[in-house]
């Protein structure tokens, strides 16, 4: 390095020393005169307008804008957490209703498990009925622990729940274990109803006006004759609906043997079924099959009529068993009124 270049740089160094020094007491004197205006001593005076004394205390300025400082803190701090408190009182209004409003569902729902409940005691009622007719094994139950407040405790297994659960869950809980073991004779039926479809179709059990309005105006057995007044075997049951023109179905599956009129029965129609069953449907307007006409279980076979020895519209409908003659209410799946 040559010595212009070490001058140079002598030069330079000694110069940032002295401006770093320079600089370095212009900030220290800066900050000593700042700290004597805070240091500098104030008289505050409380003149009062009455004639009691004056009252004056002396500080400096530091200590009074740390009081403004402090007093403006607390301030906009209770202006802040006055605002949460407002908030924190609506939010607990708002959650106190909508407490009101789930003990209200809770309620509800405590009403709607027991009608639940009720409606389950009536469903296990016909199912027992049902696996006992049908030779089913019913549904085990296990435990069968009592329920408290039930009258399901034949009924359901006693699960053990979670600590803090309700007696509503619990009871749900037991219900459902009940459906679930209730499928499988469900289902048991459901295949052998599928595998006996065919004999029902084959017997006569619908009823054979495709009406809703239908009423008993004679029933089977000891009648008095409706024209001459005196004591007879009515041999079938007299469905009406107050009036001609109602569908005719045929009851069960099988053949048409007869069509005709006769004086006392006026139109009327005999199908031959399986299993030694026939059906008759006298007083017919009109009939729609013929003679040698296969029809199945609810075909049209005719309508409501008011021909032969009648008072009024009705069907005339007989049940024979091979040469005896049955009450056809008693294979009729419908609930009739009667006159």
């Amino acid at each position: 390095m040559s010595r212009a270049q070490k001058k140079i740089d002598r030069h330079y160094y000694s110069n940032s020393k002295k401006n770093l020094s320079y600089f370095g007491k212009k900030v220290g004197n800066v900050f000593i005169k700042f700290f004597k205006i805070l240091d500098s001593k104030l008289t505050i005076m409380i003149v009062p307008h009455s004639k009691s004394r004056v009252i004056n205390f002396q500080t400096n300025v530091f200590a009074l804008f740390l009081s403004i400082f402090l007093t403006i803190g607390i301030i906009f701090s209770f202006v802040y957490f006055n605002k949460k408190s407002i908030s924190a009182n609506m939010t607990i209004s708002s959650l106190e209703t909508q407490n009101r409003e789930t003990l209200a569902s809770l309620d509800q729902l405590r009403d709607e498990n027991a009608n639940l409940f009720q409606a389950a005691k009536r469903f296990q009622a016909s199912l027992s009925q049902s696996l006992s007719l049908l030779g089913i094994n019913q549904v085990s139950g296990g435990d069968n622990t009592s329920l408290s407040n039930s009258d399901l405790s034949s009924l359901f297994n006693t699960k053990e729940i979670t600590a803090g659960s309700t007696k509503e869950l619990a009871d749900i809980q037991e219900l459902t274990s009940y459906l679930v073991n209730a499928v499988e004779p469900i289902e048991q039926i459901g295949k052998m109803l599928k595998t006996q479809q065919s004999l029902f179709t084959e017997i006569p059990s619908v009823c054979p006006i495709k009406a809703s309005n239908i009423h008993v105006s004679m029933s089977f057995g000891p009648n008095i004759h409706p024209t001459r007044g005196h004591w007879y075997i009515h041999k079938g049951i007299d469905l009406s609906t107050y009036h001609s023109g109602d569908p005719v179905i045929s009851t069960a599956s099988g053949q048409v043997v007869t069509v005709g009129f006769d004086s006392g029965f006026g139109n009327y129609v005999i199908i031959k079924h399986n299993h030694g069953f026939y059906t008759r449907y006298a007083h017919l307007n009109s009939f729609t099959v013929q003679k040698g006409q296969f029809v199945n279980q609810g075909s049209l076979i005719g309508y409501v009529g008011n021909t032969g020895v009648t008072t009024g519209p009705h069907l005339h409908y007989e049940v024979h068993i091979g040469s005896d003659v049955v009450d056809p209410a008693k294979y009729l799946n419908i609930k009739l009124a009667t006159k």
